[in-house]
């Protein structure tokens, strides 16, 4: 499953992993992303959205 939001386009963020001693690793901050039924442009489709999307209202789930 694609980690991109097909709502708000939101995707990973790339950053660090830094220990006590400072020690720098790379890491990825994924978004919360989940496969919702929902309505878009009159029909039911399954899309990718994060959770602040559902949250917010802007995906109305199908019945």
């Amino acid at each position: 499953m694609s980690r991109l939001c097909e709502i708000c386009g939101k995707k990973p963020m790339v950053g660090c992993n830094v220990s006590h001693a400072h020690n720098v690793n790379k890491r990825r901050f994924n978004p919360n992303i989940q496969r919702v039924r929902a309505m878009r442009q009159g029909s039911v489709k399954k899309i990718n959205v994060c959770t602040n999307c559902i949250k917010s209202g802007l995906v109305v789930k199908a019945p």
